[in-house]
């Protein structure tokens, strides 16, 4: 069981680049815990390999920009698609899932598109895994740079200003807090599969 491997698969759309920064920290901060391996799924071309990807998996991180108070429409076009997976005697049931959006207003109503992808999670039969972390930047004394400073708990909420490009947003703090999803899914990854291999 010591050698059990958990696939994390970051399954994204990034119309700037900024989400797709979101999306390496959230799979750096993965491939960080021993014994897994993240692999980027970009989702602007649905290739028989994008799908072969994600059902190679252990864990799929979903990941868009929110627009218009909801996930991309490059997004919404996979979610639809994934209906073929459902379809299949729900292939990816028991696999575990999460996600992280960004957006240039500092709310942006980016908990509605984490909202999509916990039910699109729930509707495929996976296990959603949450960020652990207490709410940053929540106190006076507390700082903009703290992790998790726009205190979302469902997923990893990101925030680029408009005129920035993805060179230079989102912040570090928001990829550091990216970064500790992907930790966190790796984590209960390796979990889920060793209770599932002692079973």
């Amino acid at each position: 069981m010591s050698n059990t491997t958990a696939r994390i698969a970051v399954a994204y759309h990034s119309g700037y680049g900024h989400t797709a920064k979101q999306a390496e920290a959230v799979a750096a901060g993965a491939s960080a815990v021993p014994g897994a391996q993240a692999d980027l799924v970009p989702l602007d071309e649905l290739t028989d390999e994008v799908w072969e990807r994600l059902a190679a998996a252990d864990a799929i991180v979903f990941g868009a920009p929110t627009y218009m108070g909801s996930p991309s429409a490059v997004f919404k076009a996979f979610a639809e698609a994934s209906a073929k997976v459902w379809g299949d005697n729900l292939g990816w049931r028991d696999k575990i899932a999460a996600g992280f959006t960004n957006s240039k207003a500092m709310s942006g109503d980016k908990l509605n598109s984490l909202v999509d992808f916990a039910v699109f999670a729930a509707q495929h039969g996976m296990i959603w895994v949450g960020l652990d972390e207490y709410p940053g930047w929540a106190e006076s004394t507390a700082s903009i740079e703290d992790l998790n400073r726009l205190g979302s708990w469902l997923g990893a909420m990101a925030q680029s200003d408009a005129d920035l490009s993805a060179e230079k947003a989102p912040p570090e703090t928001d990829l550091r807090t990216a970064a500790a999803l992907g930790t966190r899914v790796a984590t209960v990854t390796l979990r889920h599969l060793r209770g599932s291999l002692a079973a």
